[in-house]
C-alpha cells in the first residue's frame, strides 16, 4: 500500500501589502486604505477592500468588517471590527461622535479665517446622482445636519493645506462643504471640477488620524496614517514638508471648537 502524501497545513493568508495595519487588538484593526480602492462593490465591479478582508483575520474564525467607511479616492485610517460585539460597540461610537477624526486636505485657495466651523446641511443633488450631495439652506426638507471644523495649516502657491474634523459623518461631507465654501479639494472630480481623464490630479483628501476611546478606564487608541505619495508630491512642490504637515495635523486639538 502506497502511503498517502502528508497533507500540508493551510497557512493563514497574509495581509495585502497595500493594506498596512496601523493598530491591532482583539476587537479592532485600523488599516491604511490606499487611494482608489473602494470599500464596497460598485456597479462596474472591480477590486474592493472586501477582496482582502479575509487576509486580515489574524487567526480569528471570521474576517473583520467595516466599522465606518471612506470614499474610494480618500486614503488613510479605516477602522474594522473583528467580531459582532466589537462592531456593535464601534458603530455606537461612530454614531454618537465619540471617535476623533482628523483629515488632511489640499484645497484650492484658502478661507479668510485660520480656523472655523462649517455648519451647513447637506442633501442629495437628485435621485439620479446616487450619493452626490449639495449644501442647502437650513430647514430644507430631507436635508441632514452637517458640521465640519477646520484649521488652516499652511497657505502656499494659491493652495491651502487644511486639517479637517467632521463633527457629523455625512456622505461626501468634507468634499461638499469645502466646495460650497468656494475652496474645493484639489483633484475632486465631483465637487471641484477636476479632470476625470487618466493622468489628472488625484483627490487630495486623507484620513490622517483616528482616536477611538475603546476602553472606558484606559487611554484611547490613536493611529496616524502617513500621507500618500500624490499628496506628498504636491506638498513638496509647494515647498512644504509632508512630515511636518502630518505632525501639525496630529497636534490639532479639536476639543476647543471654533465657531
Amino acid at each position: 500500500m502506497t502511503p498517502s502524501a502528508p497533507t500540508a497545513s493551510p497557512r493563514p493568508p497574509e495581509p495585502a501589502p497595500d493594506l498596512p495595519v496601523l493598530y491591532r487588538d482583539g476587537m479592532m484593526l485600523i488599516i491604511d486604505k490606499p487611494h482608489g480602492l473602494p470599500v464596497h462593490a460598485g456597479p462596474k465591479g472591480g477590486e474592493t477592500l472586501a477582496d482582502h478582508l479575509d487576509a486580515l483575520r489574524f487567526g480569528l474564525p471570521r474576517a473583520p468588517e467595516l466599522a465606518h467607511r471612506l470614499d474610494k479616492d480618500t486614503s488613510g485610517c479605516l477602522v474594522l471590527g473583528r467580531h459582532a460585539k466589537a462592531l456593535a460597540l464601534l458603530g455606537k461610537m461612530f454614531a454618537n461622535g465619540s471617535v476623533g477624526k482628523t483629515y488632511v486636505a489640499v484645497i484650492e485657495g484658502a478661507p479668510t479665517e485660520d480656523a472655523g466651523r462649517i455648519d451647513q446641511p447637506l442633501a442629495k443633488r437628485s435621485p439620479h446622482r446616487g450619493w452626490w450631495m449639495q449644501a442647502v439652506p437650513k430647514g430644507t426638507p430631507g436635508a441632514q445636519e452637517a458640521i465640519t471644523d477646520y484649521r488652516v495649516l499652511h497657505r502656499a502657491g494659491g493652495f491651502a493645506v487644511m486639517a479637517l474634523s467632521p463633527v457629523t459623518g455625512r456622505t461626501h461631507q468634507l468634499r461638499a462643504h469645502l466646495s460650497n465654501l468656494g475652496h474645493p479639494i484639489f483633484g475632486d472630480a465631483i465637487y471641484g471640477g477636476a479632470s476625470r481623464l487618466p493622468g489628472g490630479p488625484k483627490l487630495h483628501l486623507h484620513s490622517r488620524r483616528i482616536v477611538v476611546p475603546l476602553k472606558a478606564n484606559g487611554p484611547p487608541v490613536a493611529a496616524s496614517a502617513p500621507l500618500p505619495p500624490h499628496i506628498c508630491e504636491t506638498l513638496s512642490a509647494l515647498g512644504l514638508s509632508p512630515d511636518e504637515i502630518g505632525r501639525a495635523a496630529d497636534a490639532v486639538e479639536w476639543g476647543a471648537k471654533s465657531t
